[in-house]
Protein backbone atom coordinates (compact mmCIF):
# COMPACT_ATOMS: atom_id res chain seq x y z
CA UNK A 1 0.00 0.00 0.00
CA UNK A 2 1.24 3.37 -0.80
CA UNK A 3 2.08 6.37 1.29
CA UNK A 4 0.51 10.01 0.03
CA UNK A 5 3.80 11.64 0.21
CA UNK A 6 1.53 14.89 -0.27
CA UNK A 7 -0.28 14.37 2.48
CA UNK A 8 2.43 13.54 5.02
CA UNK A 9 4.52 17.25 3.54
CA UNK A 10 1.50 19.16 4.25
CA UNK A 11 1.65 16.98 7.31
CA UNK A 12 5.09 18.34 8.18
CA UNK A 13 4.47 21.70 7.74
CA UNK A 14 5.68 21.93 4.04
CA UNK A 15 4.38 23.63 0.93
CA UNK A 16 3.40 21.52 -1.93
CA UNK A 17 3.44 21.96 -5.33
CA UNK A 18 1.13 20.19 -8.53
CA UNK A 19 0.80 20.52 -12.24
CA UNK A 20 -2.56 20.51 -13.59
CA UNK A 21 -2.56 18.02 -16.82
CA UNK A 22 -6.12 18.45 -19.02
CA UNK A 23 -5.33 15.87 -21.42
CA UNK A 24 -4.24 12.10 -21.46
CA UNK A 25 -0.66 12.55 -21.11
CA UNK A 26 0.89 9.85 -18.75
CA UNK A 27 4.34 10.81 -19.88
CA UNK A 28 3.60 14.76 -18.46
CA UNK A 29 2.65 13.00 -15.14
CA UNK A 30 5.62 10.86 -15.21
CA UNK A 31 8.25 14.32 -16.25
CA UNK A 32 6.32 16.58 -13.49
CA UNK A 33 7.33 14.11 -11.17
CA UNK A 34 10.95 13.38 -12.35
CA UNK A 35 11.39 17.31 -11.96
CA UNK A 36 9.82 17.40 -8.87
CA UNK A 37 6.07 18.12 -8.50
CA UNK A 38 4.24 17.33 -5.62
CA UNK A 39 1.63 15.88 -7.11
CA UNK A 40 -0.46 16.02 -10.53
CA UNK A 41 -4.13 17.40 -10.78
CA UNK A 42 -5.51 15.36 -13.64
CA UNK A 43 -8.46 17.82 -14.54
CA UNK A 44 -11.44 15.51 -15.23
CA UNK A 45 -13.53 18.73 -14.76
CA UNK A 46 -12.91 20.42 -17.81
CA UNK A 47 -10.13 17.92 -19.14
CA UNK A 48 -11.94 14.75 -22.07
CA UNK A 49 -10.07 11.94 -19.86
CA UNK A 50 -12.35 8.50 -19.27
CA UNK A 51 -11.76 6.25 -16.17
CA UNK A 52 -9.34 3.49 -17.68
CA UNK A 53 -7.39 6.74 -18.82
CA UNK A 54 -7.47 8.15 -15.59
CA UNK A 55 -5.89 4.75 -13.84
CA UNK A 56 -2.93 4.82 -16.15
CA UNK A 57 -2.37 8.55 -15.77
CA UNK A 58 -2.35 6.97 -12.01
CA UNK A 59 -0.04 4.35 -12.86
CA UNK A 60 2.27 6.90 -14.40
CA UNK A 61 2.04 9.00 -11.01
CA UNK A 62 3.01 6.00 -8.89
CA UNK A 63 5.95 5.10 -11.29
CA UNK A 64 7.48 8.21 -10.87
CA UNK A 65 6.68 8.78 -7.24
CA UNK A 66 4.36 11.98 -7.51
CA UNK A 67 0.95 11.79 -5.88
CA UNK A 68 -2.02 11.27 -8.49
CA UNK A 69 -5.29 13.48 -7.38
CA UNK A 70 -7.74 14.27 -9.85
CA UNK A 71 -10.16 16.93 -10.07
CA UNK A 72 -13.67 15.03 -10.39
CA UNK A 73 -16.77 16.52 -12.55
CA UNK A 74 -19.12 16.17 -9.62
CA UNK A 75 -20.32 15.77 -6.30
CA UNK A 76 -21.89 12.33 -6.72
CA UNK A 77 -20.94 8.99 -4.53
CA UNK A 78 -20.93 6.85 -7.83
CA UNK A 79 -18.41 9.73 -9.42
CA UNK A 80 -16.58 10.11 -6.07
CA UNK A 81 -16.42 5.96 -6.09
CA UNK A 82 -15.20 5.12 -9.46
CA UNK A 83 -12.65 7.56 -9.60
CA UNK A 84 -11.35 6.45 -5.97
CA UNK A 85 -11.04 2.98 -7.07
CA UNK A 86 -8.49 3.76 -10.18
CA UNK A 87 -6.38 4.20 -7.38
CA UNK A 88 -6.72 8.13 -6.92
CA UNK A 89 -4.87 9.03 -3.41
CA UNK A 90 -7.35 12.27 -3.78
CA UNK A 91 -9.89 14.01 -5.26
CA UNK A 92 -10.46 17.62 -5.47
CA UNK A 93 -14.21 18.74 -5.79
CA UNK A 94 -15.76 21.33 -7.15
CA UNK A 95 -18.47 23.90 -6.37
CA UNK A 96 -18.24 23.01 -2.92
CA UNK A 97 -20.47 25.26 -0.92
CA UNK A 98 -21.57 24.67 2.27
CA UNK A 99 -20.88 22.40 5.02
CA UNK A 100 -22.86 20.21 4.37
CA UNK A 101 -21.93 19.53 1.05
CA UNK A 102 -18.40 19.29 2.28
CA UNK A 103 -19.38 16.44 4.81
CA UNK A 104 -21.15 14.89 1.96
CA UNK A 105 -18.11 14.80 0.22
CA UNK A 106 -15.63 13.49 2.92
CA UNK A 107 -18.49 10.60 4.32
CA UNK A 108 -18.70 9.47 0.72
CA UNK A 109 -15.01 9.55 -0.18
CA UNK A 110 -13.61 7.35 2.69
CA UNK A 111 -14.65 3.62 4.43
CA UNK A 112 -16.47 3.12 7.39
CA UNK A 113 -16.38 4.03 10.23
CA UNK A 114 -15.36 7.81 8.49
CA UNK A 115 -17.79 7.10 5.81
CA UNK A 116 -19.33 4.73 3.61
CA UNK A 117 -17.84 4.50 0.75
CA UNK A 118 -18.40 1.10 -1.52
CA UNK A 119 -16.13 -1.40 -0.89
CA UNK A 120 -14.12 -2.83 -3.59
CA UNK A 121 -10.79 -4.75 -3.87
CA UNK A 122 -8.97 -3.41 -7.01
CA UNK A 123 -6.12 -1.80 -7.03
CA UNK A 124 -7.21 1.04 -5.07
CA UNK A 125 -6.67 -2.22 -1.94
CA UNK A 126 -3.47 -3.56 -4.16
CA UNK A 127 -5.91 -6.34 -4.66
CA UNK A 128 -5.86 -7.93 -1.41
CA UNK A 129 -2.52 -9.05 -1.73
CA UNK A 130 -0.53 -9.03 1.27
CA UNK A 131 -3.40 -7.04 3.19
CA UNK A 132 -6.64 -7.81 4.54
CA UNK A 133 -10.25 -5.83 4.15
CA UNK A 134 -9.86 -3.91 7.86
CA UNK A 135 -6.22 -2.83 7.36
CA UNK A 136 -6.50 -1.75 3.78
CA UNK A 137 -9.62 0.30 4.34
CA UNK A 138 -8.26 2.10 7.27
CA UNK A 139 -4.83 2.77 5.05
CA UNK A 140 -6.35 4.02 2.12
CA UNK A 141 -8.73 6.39 4.80
CA UNK A 142 -5.08 7.18 6.70
CA UNK A 143 -3.65 8.49 3.17
CA UNK A 144 -6.61 10.09 1.41
CA UNK A 145 -7.12 13.38 0.66
CA UNK A 146 -10.65 14.93 0.25
CA UNK A 147 -9.78 18.97 -1.32
CA UNK A 148 -13.18 20.84 -1.45
CA UNK A 149 -13.26 23.52 -4.02
CA UNK A 150 -13.69 27.34 -2.64
CA UNK A 151 -14.63 29.28 -5.70
CA UNK A 152 -17.99 30.67 -5.23
CA UNK A 153 -19.38 33.88 -3.43
CA UNK A 154 -21.64 30.96 -1.53
CA UNK A 155 -18.55 29.07 -0.35
CA UNK A 156 -16.72 32.31 1.07
CA UNK A 157 -20.15 33.47 3.03
CA UNK A 158 -20.61 29.54 4.69
CA UNK A 159 -16.77 29.18 4.74
CA UNK A 160 -16.89 28.80 8.49
CA UNK A 161 -19.37 25.91 8.22
CA UNK A 162 -16.98 24.17 5.52
CA UNK A 163 -14.19 24.65 8.31
CA UNK A 164 -15.99 22.38 10.84
CA UNK A 165 -16.09 19.57 8.15
CA UNK A 166 -13.73 16.63 9.70
CA UNK A 167 -12.48 14.61 6.33
CA UNK A 168 -12.31 17.51 4.52
CA UNK A 169 -8.73 18.17 4.55
CA UNK A 170 -7.70 21.15 2.09
CA UNK A 171 -9.86 23.78 1.05
CA UNK A 172 -8.78 24.78 -2.39
CA UNK A 173 -9.33 28.69 -3.78
CA UNK A 174 -9.40 29.10 -7.18
CA UNK A 175 -9.51 32.35 -8.94
CA UNK A 176 -11.21 32.21 -12.35
CA UNK A 177 -14.55 30.55 -11.15
CA UNK A 178 -14.37 32.78 -7.58
CA UNK A 179 -13.83 35.85 -9.95
CA UNK A 180 -16.84 34.95 -12.08
CA UNK A 181 -19.21 34.27 -9.24
CA UNK A 182 -18.08 37.90 -7.94
CA UNK A 183 -19.24 39.92 -10.92
CA UNK A 184 -15.85 39.64 -13.05
CA UNK A 185 -14.12 42.54 -11.12
CA UNK A 186 -10.68 42.03 -12.35
CA UNK A 187 -7.36 40.24 -10.84
CA UNK A 188 -6.73 42.45 -8.40
CA UNK A 189 -10.11 42.58 -6.53
CA UNK A 190 -10.11 38.83 -6.79
CA UNK A 191 -6.86 38.65 -4.98
CA UNK A 192 -7.55 40.97 -2.55
CA UNK A 193 -10.58 38.52 -2.00
CA UNK A 194 -8.28 35.28 -1.58
CA UNK A 195 -5.98 37.62 0.48
CA UNK A 196 -8.64 37.60 3.02
CA UNK A 197 -10.19 34.29 2.63
CA UNK A 198 -6.52 32.09 2.68
CA UNK A 199 -5.69 33.04 6.26
CA UNK A 200 -9.04 32.81 7.67
CA UNK A 201 -8.95 28.87 6.16
CA UNK A 202 -5.67 28.26 7.97
CA UNK A 203 -6.49 29.84 11.45
CA UNK A 204 -9.64 27.25 10.80
CA UNK A 205 -7.08 24.64 10.81
CA UNK A 206 -7.29 23.59 7.51
CA UNK A 207 -5.01 23.25 4.78
CA UNK A 208 -5.07 25.82 2.41
CA UNK A 209 -4.51 25.54 -1.58
CA UNK A 210 -4.84 28.53 -4.41
CA UNK A 211 -5.81 28.13 -7.86
CA UNK A 212 -5.52 29.74 -10.73
CA UNK A 213 -1.94 31.33 -10.71
CA UNK A 214 0.13 32.77 -13.61
CA UNK A 215 3.13 30.69 -14.49
CA UNK A 216 4.81 33.84 -14.96
CA UNK A 217 3.63 35.51 -11.19
CA UNK A 218 6.05 34.00 -9.14
CA UNK A 219 6.00 36.80 -6.93
CA UNK A 220 2.28 36.27 -6.52
CA UNK A 221 2.37 32.51 -6.24
CA UNK A 222 4.84 33.26 -3.23
CA UNK A 223 2.67 36.17 -1.50
CA UNK A 224 -0.08 33.54 -1.56
CA UNK A 225 2.00 31.36 0.65
CA UNK A 226 3.20 33.73 2.72
CA UNK A 227 -0.07 34.41 3.84
CA UNK A 228 -0.80 30.50 4.68
CA UNK A 229 -1.34 28.83 1.17
CA UNK A 230 0.27 25.50 0.62
CA UNK A 231 -0.88 23.83 -1.63
CA UNK A 232 -0.20 25.15 -4.74
CA UNK A 233 -1.75 24.28 -8.03
CA UNK A 234 -0.17 25.74 -11.60
CA UNK A 235 -1.25 24.43 -15.49
CA UNK A 236 1.42 22.50 -17.43
CA UNK A 237 0.25 23.43 -20.64
CA UNK A 238 0.80 27.58 -18.85
CA UNK A 239 4.17 26.00 -18.23
CA UNK A 240 5.32 24.88 -21.54
CA UNK A 241 3.48 28.46 -23.03
CA UNK A 242 5.68 30.25 -20.46
CA UNK A 243 9.24 28.08 -21.79
CA UNK A 244 8.15 28.05 -25.47
CA UNK A 245 7.60 31.99 -25.20
CA UNK A 246 10.90 32.36 -23.19
CA UNK A 247 13.13 29.99 -25.68
CA UNK A 248 11.70 32.19 -28.94
CA UNK A 249 12.56 35.63 -27.17
CA UNK A 250 15.70 34.69 -25.99
CA UNK A 251 16.91 33.02 -29.46
CA UNK A 252 15.69 35.94 -31.43
CA UNK A 253 17.79 38.04 -28.94
CA UNK A 254 20.58 36.46 -29.51
CA UNK A 255 20.66 36.26 -33.56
Amino acid sequence: MRTNTTKEKLGQGEVVFGAIITRYAPDIVELCGAIGFDFVMIDCEHGPMNLDQVEHMVRAGESFGITPIARIPDHSESTILRYLDRGLQGIIVPHINTGEEAAAVARAARYSPEGYRGMGSGRAHDYGIGTNREESTKWVNSQLLVIPMVEDVEAIKNLDGILKVEGADVLHVAASDLGQSLGNPGPAEVRRVMSEVIPRIRSGGKFVGVGGNAPADTAGVAEFVKLGANFVTISAWGLLRLGAEDFLRNVKAAI
